[in-house]
């Protein structure tokens, strides 16, 4: 991947745009960063889709969009829509998919935010690991289920959210084909929890990746850019051990501001991903802070293991075999037809 100069020193909300006519749909935004997106997207004006496995969480957090914005002034009547979708099972996604489309002809924002760390159930409805299923073979059907929406909207843009332990993280996409967890030989040992989710998080950036360079190759408008977060007070931090958990609460924030910041501050990468007019496909986002758990949103590196093209295809063949959903683009210069978007 490219990368520029880091650009825009303390990039923040007030560089954000004027959103009014903008089509966003945001997964997991009932909470933590996902709620802080979408308030901060509907502020500006935006339609914005909670796209949401627990529908009264969802509502909720749509109410309390609506009277933060209405107590602001500047758009009293906010767009915000409500949609399930549990991104566990193959076939609410189909559905929350299809729902949308009858909804939104065209959209400009798909971010693909949220996830489980440590799920106390271990496999999906299909039978897939439940921390891979949620946090990446979900994501990747609803990305393709939608993507024509997104690809007749001049200059839209599919957000992945990924995270600093992406680092760590080893993947076997082999072992997809095998019906196997495919984080390699290792995840058969009573570590595995702590390795499925930074797996899942590599797999989310190689995605990223191999769909900006797809893509690119039809000459599409349409862009793919990743964000991490950094290391953000969120209902993540539930599924930590206790003494980790210590650290997170608000009473340590004064004295951990250097290495955890809040749900709003860690919304700013993966927001400056999806409206800084200067952002490019296939760029990677996150805090500019020691480690990149803080700071101002900049580029951030990814790991060598995500900048495997070979691993990226195989990946992507795999993720297509068996969710089902495969990605029909065509070169740019070819107009979808009315069938096609159905």
């Amino acid at each position: 991947m490219h990368r520029r100069d880091r650009g825009t020193p303390g990039w923040g909300l007030a560089d954000l745009p004027d959103l009014r006519g903008r089509r966003v749909v945001v997964t997991g935004a009932d909470a933590g960063i996902g709620f802080q997106m979408s308030r901060m997207l509907a502020g500006r004006g935006a339609t914005v889709v909670l796209a949401c496995r627990d529908l009264p969480l969802a509502r909720q957090a749509a109410g309390r969009i609506r009277a933060d914005i209405a107590a602001a002034g500047r758009h009293p009547v906010a767009d915000i829509r409500v949609q399930h979708l549990d991104l566990a099972a193959l076939a609410s996604v189909h559905a929350a998919a299809e729902q949308i489309r009858a909804e939104h002809p065209a959209l400009d924002l798909l971010i693909n935010n949220a996830g489980v760390m440590r799920p106390t159930e271990s496999t999906t409805e299909d039978g897939f690991d439940r921390t891979l299923g949620v946090n990446y073979l979900g994501r990747f059907a609803l990305t393709g289920l939608l993507l024509d929406r997104l690809l007749v909207s001049p200059g839209s843009r599919v957000i992945v959210l990924s995270s600093l332990a992406h680092h760590v993280g080893r993947i076997d996409p082999v072992g997809l084909a095998a019906g196997c967890p495919p984080f390699g030989p290792a995840s058969v040992s009573g570590s595995t929890g702590r390795r499925q989710y930074p797996a899942s998080k590599l797999a989310m950036l190689m995605f990223a990746f191999e769909l900006q360079r797809r893509l690119a190759a039809v000459g599409a408008s349409t862009i793919a850019v990743a964000a991490h977060p950094g290391v953000a007070r969120t209902g993540l931090a539930r599924e930590l051990p206790a003494v980790m958990r210590a650290f997170m609460t608000d009473q340590m924030s004064p004295v951990m501001s250097w290495l955890i910041h809040s749900a709003q501050a860690g919304a700013l990468a993966p927001l400056r991903a999806a409206v800084d007019p200067t952002a490019r496909g296939g760029e990677y986002y996150g805090p500019d802070g020691l480690f990149g758990a803080t700071g101002a949103p900049a580029f951030a590196r990814a790991g060598r293991a995500a900048r495997d093209r070979a691993g990226q295809r195989l990946l992507w063949a795999e993720s297509e075999r068996v969710t089902g959903v495969r990605y029909l683009l065509r070169p740019a210069t070819v107009p979808p037809s009315t069938a096609d978007l159905m």
